[in-house]
């Protein structure tokens, strides 16, 4: 299909489905104002479907590309209305398989050999097929059972297509639209756009399982099945074939006697694990996705695949996170609104007392109902709704979080009814808290960063001299070249005291080192008095200010 194709195909289909009503036309500029109100769609009825209906099939017709952008559409709980996410939602990524025949020649292609001689066997029917690729059954000369993941033929081209009409319509909205600034939806689209080409990589996917593998080394929590790097490219992925029943399938788990509570907890456990203790997870945990090990029922474990999707977080936001969803547990709410500020979630100038009234209007009839009926991801949507009147505007690294703690927590739900994801997360969060602020985390930190500044330590006098200079050069009114050399040389005093103090430091942390005997994590009651003494002082020394 051509460019002029597709566009007339995609045209047709937004005629069709009256799509036309979603845009701001009062607030466009008068010669699209007048174009919208005269063009040809208005010949179509409206119908009798909803909003979010009429936009979920427009999607299914347009095809895979737009089927993918409505699934993480309907994460976007901050964009979208609750009864349009909730159609999107429903959303089904069940797309025809292309051609077995086109499949093979796809692999021998990208691996340089012929399928008969990479595989034993390879199955002519695909397992399933997704709206970029498709997986086959293979059987390795070795005897492993493996899968083979294929990148559909065509798909770049057709993303391209689909892409550049997105970034058009996103740039009108942003232009032209009121809630455009603050909503973004250009970033919406670049990060749809980041999302599916990280898709289209089948390295990048098999590097994501390498890692989440790495991280639950021999963890009864979760398995996560091994690549084989000889025979995986960008566009095939061959991964170790797993077994178990369907995450979804609650009468087979329950047939085979698994433990449905101990299921549930682990994966809540699995989600801060991977969020808290990695900042690496997987971010695209539906049913379809995860399966069960139920060979010890009483200790059930999680088998995860496709993993084309991860999500990160920096340890501020990670920090910040925490510090709200525990002063949440605790009702502090004057807490809960300082932290959005503190952390550039909300302007600078936001009334604090405003704020937190308006978290208290959401957060108490909550509270007052049992755990067991809260919602966690839901609760996390109210208060992004809420701060969203606040002016806050949309945190990308927050999106794909909000989007896993809801798969989690519908999935714990529906395998424990009664599960209370409250008070199975609350202890894990005060435990790393604890970890991150306590002597321990204190005393990691400072042996993580120490050798990085004792490295730059050298280069302060310099770089503080070069800096003065530069100031000086550029004419700043009212500083006199003696007030400017003076200047010069009290950095370069403090300069140095830096330097010398880093010094100590460091031989302090390396006597606290040797007092602790090696302890990382020791408790107070059994810490040496002189290596308290001695990390006491490192920290002393790193902490205070640099002026003096």
């Amino acid at each position: 299909m051509t460019r002029l194709q597709r566009l007339f195909r995609i045209s047709w289909v937004f005629c069709k489905y009256r799509l036309d009503l979603f845009l701001p036309i009062a607030e466009l500029p008068a010669p699209l104002k007048l174009f919208f109100l005269f063009a040809p769609w208005h010949l179509f009825p409206k119908g009798s479907l909803d909003r979010g209906n009429r936009l979920r099939l427009a999607l299914e017709e347009l095809g895979p590309v737009f089927v993918k952008f409505g699934q993480i559409l309907s994460t976007r709980r901050d964009l979208l209305p609750d009864d349009m996410a909730e159609s999107l939602r429903r959303l089904q990524d069940d797309v025809p398989p292309f051609s077995s025949d086109l499949a093979r020649s796809i692999i021998e292609e990208s691996l340089g050999q012929p399928v008969d001689e990479v595989f034993a066997e390879f199955g002519r029917d695909p397992m399933a097929s997704a709206s970029v690729a498709q997986v086959h059954a293979a059987t390795m000369p070795d005897g492993r059972r493996v899968v083979v993941k294929v990148i559909r033929p065509g798909i770049e081209r057709v993303i391209h297509q689909d892409l550049t009409l997105m970034y058009f319509m996103a740039r009108l909205l942003e232009k032209y639209w009121s809630e455009g600034r603050r909503l973004r939806p250009v970033e919406v689209v670049e990060d749809y756009d980041n999302t599916i080409h990280d898709e289209l990589d089948m390295q990048r996917e098999a590097a994501n399982a390498s890692q989440l593998r790495r991280n639950f080394e021999g963890s009864s929590l979760i398995y996560i099945p091994t690549i084989d790097w000889d025979h995986t490219s960008k566009r095939v992925l061959v991964m170790e074939r797993v077994s178990g029943i369907p995450i979804a399938d609650v009468d087979a788990l329950r047939a085979a006697g698994v433990d449905m509570k101990v299921l549930a907890e682990k994966g809540v456990e699995i989600f801060f694990t991977q969020v808290f203790r990695d900042s690496f997870f997987h971010a695209d945990m539906h049913p379809g996705n995860i399966f069960v090990d139920a060979t010890n029922p009483a200790d059930p474990r999680y088998i995860a695949i496709d993993f084309g999707i991860v999500g990160t977080l920096a340890q501020d936001d990670l920090s910040y996170l925490a510090r709200n969803l525990l002063a949440f547990f605790r009702r502090d709410y004057r807490q809960v609104a300082e932290l959005h500020i503190q952390s550039g979630w909300v302007p600078p100038e936001t009334r604090v007392n405003e704020f937190e009234a308006a978290i208290r209007t959401v957060c108490e009839p909550i509270f007052e109902r049992p755990l067991k009926e809260i919602s966690f991801g839901h609760f996390l949507l109210r208060l992004f709704q809420t701060a969203r009147r606040f002016n806050m505007e949309v945190q990308p690294q927050l999106v794909l979080l909000q989007k896993t703690l809801l798969n989690v927590e519908g999935l714990g739900r529906q395998l424990y009814p009664d599960l209370d994801l409250w008070s199975t997360a609350q202890p894990y969060l005060e435990s790393w808290m604890k970890r991150r602020i306590g002597p321990s985390g204190l005393f990691q930190t400072l042996q993580s960063r120490l050798p990085a500044w004792i490295e730059q330590s050298p280069e302060m006098p310099q770089l503080v001299h070069d800096t003065l200079v530069r100031l000086r050069n550029s004419g700043s009114q009212g500083t006199t070249k003696q007030d400017t050399l003076a200047a010069i040389k009290a950095g370069e005093r403090r300069a140095d005291r830096r330097w010398r103090r880093l010094v100590l430091a460091a031989a302090l942390i390396a006597g606290a080192w040797l007092g602790l005997q090696g302890e990382l994590v020791p408790m107070a009651r059994d810490m040496p008095w002189h290596g308290w003494a001695m990390l006491a002082g490192a920290t002393w020394l790193v902490a205070k200010p640099f002026n003096h």
